[in-house]
C-alpha cells in the first residue's frame, strides 16, 4: 500500500471543514471558507489536499464522499423548499393582502437580482430600517441570496446612532421605510461617503426591484460566510456588531421549529422587531416549515388582540413589556384556543406569567443575547410541573431554563472559569460556545478576545445554577448591587415589587450611600386608577425580602425608559437618580 499526499480541484468550492484551519472570517470572502489560504485567491475553486492510502477498500469512496453527502448550510434553502413544496399557501398576510410562498420567492429573487444590478456585490454590506412589513421578511432572503451581508438596524434609534452602524458596518446600500427619509438625510450628513438609500413603499424603488428585475438564481454560500451582522444596543458603549453564519442561522431555525413546535398548520404573528436578532430566526423558521407570517407594520395592543381571537394567531414572540401592554390591555380577554407566546429580552415576573396563563397566553421562557442569535436557552417545561399549584408553576417558568436542543450545555463558572455548585445559591457568570454563537464582533478583534476569554463567550449575566440543571438569572454584573458587603439581586427586587397588585413594572439600580456603599431605589409604575403609598409598598416588599434587600427609596413613574426591543435602560435612571432629591419616607 501507499500513502502519499493528494491535490484536486473542487470546481464547486465544497471541501470539508476538517481540513481547514480556524481564522477570523473575512466580510468580503462571503463565499470562502474561514482559513482556507487558497479560497481567499480564488472564490470559484478550492484546492484541497488529504493524506489518504491508495489501495486501501475506502479509498475510492472516501475520494469523493464530501461531494456526496455535504451541502453547504443556509437558511436560504428553507424558502427554495417552501417554494417548491407549499408554492400555494400563504406565506405572508399584512393589512388584508396575501402572498403565496411561489410569489414570495419570485419577489425574493428579482430583489436580489435587483440589488446587484444596482451595484450591490458579493460581500457588501446591506442595511435595513424597516418595520416588520413584508419587504422586511423579504430581505432576510434576497440580501444573502445576493451574495450581500444584511444588516438590521433598530428604527427607534438616533440618526446619529444610525450614522455610526452604516459607518462601521461600511453599508454600501440601504433599505429603508419611507418614512425614514429624513431622518436618513441627517444621518447621511455624518458619512463620508453616505451609502445608497432605496425606499420601500408602494411604486418605490424597491417595489420595482421585486417586480420588474430579471429572475435570477439565488447565490449558494459558503456555510461559514456572513449572513447578517446584528448590533448590540449600545448601552455601555458603541454598539458592537455580532457576526452570524448562514449554518448558525440555519442551525438556530431549527431550533427554534423545534422548541416552538411550529409546523405548517402554525400562524406567526410579527410582534417582536424583525430586526431583532433577524426575528430570533423566525424570520427563516415559519418559512421552513411553510407557515404564515402575519406581518405588522406597527405594535398596537387591540389590533393584536383582534388578530389573536380572528386570525388564527397560534404563536408570537415578545418581550415581558409587551406582554405587560397585552396583558393590561381593556381587549384582553381569555381566548378561545390558547396562543403559544415566546417570552424572552429580561426575565418576566412569576405575576405576569400568571396574568397571561389566565388570558390563555401559553408562555415559554426564553434566554439569549445578541451575540447568540437571540434566544439558546428555554425553560423547557416538564410535566411533573403539571402537579404544582400555580404560583409555583409561575416561579419555575420565570428560570431561564437549560439550553435549546441545538446549543451546547451553558456553563455557570467563577472567576477562575471553574463551574459552581448546582445548588440555586451559589452565583456565578453564564457563559456558552458552539453553533448559535456569535463568530466575532465585526471589525473588534480586541473586543471580541476579552469576550471569548477561556474560550466561552462571557454573557455578564449572573446566574444561579439549580440541582435539575436550570439556570436561573440573579443579574447583571454591572446591575448587582453590593450593600454593606452583601450582593443584592435587583431581579428579585423588582419581582418582588411586582407582585403587589397595584405594581405594573419595577426597575431596581443602586444609588450611593454614605453608610452602606450602595443601596436599592426603585422606580415603578402603577396601573391606571390604582395607588399606592410608598411606605405601604416597602411593607409588602419587606414581608418577602430580607430587610437589607428591600428599596430605601421609591419613586413612582408614568413609564420607564426603554430600548425598541423592551429593555429597560437602566443606566437612564442611574443618571436621573443623580439629580433627583431625597424622597426616601
Amino acid at each position: 500500500m501507499l500513502s502519499c499526499t493528494i491535490f484536486w480541484y473542487r470546481p464547486d468550492g465544497d471541501h470539508s471543514p476538517d481540513q481547514i484551519a480556524e481564522t477570523p472570517v473575512t466580510p468580503r470572502a462571503t463565499n470562502a471558507r474561514r482559513g482556507s489560504p487558497a479560497a481567499r485567491v480564488r472564490d470559484a475553486h478550492k484546492i484541497r489536499s488529504s493524506t489518504r492510502t491508495i489501495g486501501s477498500p475506502n479509498f475510492e469512496a472516501s475520494f469523493f464522499m464530501d461531494r456526496r453527502s455535504r451541502t453547504p448550510l443556509s437558511p436560504i434553502r428553507f424558502l427554495e423548499r417552501s417554494a417548491s413544496v407549499w408554492r400555494d399557501r400563504v406565506a405572508i398576510g399584512f393589512e388584508g393582502t396575501s402572498t403565496t410562498y411561489a410569489r414570495l420567492f419570485e419577489r425574493v429573487e428579482r430583489a436580489a437580482a435587483g440589488l446587484r444590478a444596482a451595484g450591490v456585490e458579493e460581500g457588501d454590506r446591506v442595511a435595513t430600517l424597516l418595520p416588520n412589513v413584508p419587504a422586511m421578511l423579504e430581505l432576510h432572503f434576497a440580501v444573502p441570496g445576493a451574495g450581500a451581508v444584511l444588516v438590521p438596524m433598530n428604527t427607534r434609534l438616533s440618526a446619529t446612532e444610525h450614522a455610526y452602524i452604516l459607518g462601521h458596518s461600511g453599508a454600501t446600500c440601504v433599505v429603508a421605510d419611507r418614512e425614514m427619509r429624513h431622518h436618513l438625510d441627517t444621518a447621511s450628513t455624518h458619512l463620508a461617503r453616505p451609502p445608497r438609500i432605496v425606499y420601500v413603499g408602494e411604486r418605490s424603488e424597491y417595489e420595482r426591484l421585486a417586480t420588474d428585475s430579471a429572475r435570477l438564481p439565488l447565490v449558494t454560500p459558503d456555510e461559514d460566510a456572513l449572513l447578517s451582522i446584528n448590533y448590540t444596543s449600545g448601552t455601555t458603549g458603541k454598539p458592537k456588531g455580532a457576526m452570524y453564519t448562514h449554518r448558525g442561522a440555519y442551525l438556530q431555525a431549527l431550533g427554534v421549529i423545534a422548541e416552538a413546535g411550529l409546523d405548517t398548520s402554525s400562524a406567526y404573528l410579527w410582534s417582536l422587531p424583525m430586526f431583532h436578532c433577524n426575528g430570533w430566526a423566525y424570520t427563516w423558521a415559519v418559512t421552513a416549515m411553510g407557515a404564515r407570517h402575519e406581518c405588522l407594520g406597527g405594535f398596537n395592543a387591540a389590533e393584536v388582540w383582534r388578530l389573536l381571537e380572528d386570525s388564527g394567531i397560534t404563536h408570537l414572540c415578545a418581550a415581558p413589556t409587551v406582554l405587560t401592554m397585552l396583558a393590561e390591555a381593556p381587549e384582553a380577554v381569555p381566548l378561545k384556543l390558547p396562543v403559544r407566546v415566546f417570552v424572552g429580552g429580561s426575565p418576566p415576573s412569576p405575576s405576569l406569567l400568571a396574568r397571561a396563563r389566565e388570558l390563555r397566553l401559553r408562555i415559554t421562557h426564553l434566554y439569549g443575547l445578541t451575540e447568540t442569535y437571540g434566544p439558546l436557552a428555554v425553560c423547557a417545561w416538564r410535566p411533573s410541573w403539571e402537579e404544582d399549584s400555580p404560583a409555583e408553576q409561575a416561579r419555575l417558568q420565570a428560570r431561564q431554563g437549560v439550553g435549546t436542543i441545538v446549543t451546547e450545555p451553558l456553563r455557570v463558572v467563577d472567576a477562575d472559569m471553574r463551574d459552581i455548585a448546582a445548588d440555586g445559591v451559589s452565583i456565578g457568570e453564564i457563559v456558552m460556545r458552539g453553533n448559535n454563537v456569535t463568530s466575532g464582533y465585526y471589525r473588534d478583534p480586541v473586543a471580541t478576545e476579552r469576550a471569548f476569554s477561556g474560550g466561552w463567550f462571557h454573557s455578564g449575566d449572573l446566574a444561579v445554577m439549580h440541582p435539575d440543571g436550570y439556570v436561573e438569572l440573579r443579574d447583571r454584573l454591572k446591575d448587582i448591587i453590593i450593600s454593606g458587603g452583601e450582593n443584592i439581586s435587583t431581579i428579585e427586587v423588582e419581582q418582588a415589587l411586582v407582585a403587589h397588585a397595584a405594581v405594573i413594572e419595577a426597575a431596581v439600580i443602586g444609588v450611593a450611600d454614605e453608610r452602606w456603599g450602595e443601596v436599592p431605589k426603585a422606580f415603578v409604575t402603577v396601573r391606571d386608577g390604582s395607588t399606592v403609598d410608598p411606605t405601604e409598598l416597602l411593607d409588602f416588599v419587606g414581608q418577602r425580602l430580607a430587610r437589607f434587600k428591600v428599596p430605601k427609596e421609591i419613586e413612582f413613574v408614568t413609564e420607564l425608559p426603554k430600548t425598541a426591543t423592551g429593555k429597560v435602560q437602566k443606566f437612564v435612571l442611574r443618571a436621573a437618580a443623580l439629580d433627583t432629591p431625597d424622597t426616601r419616607p
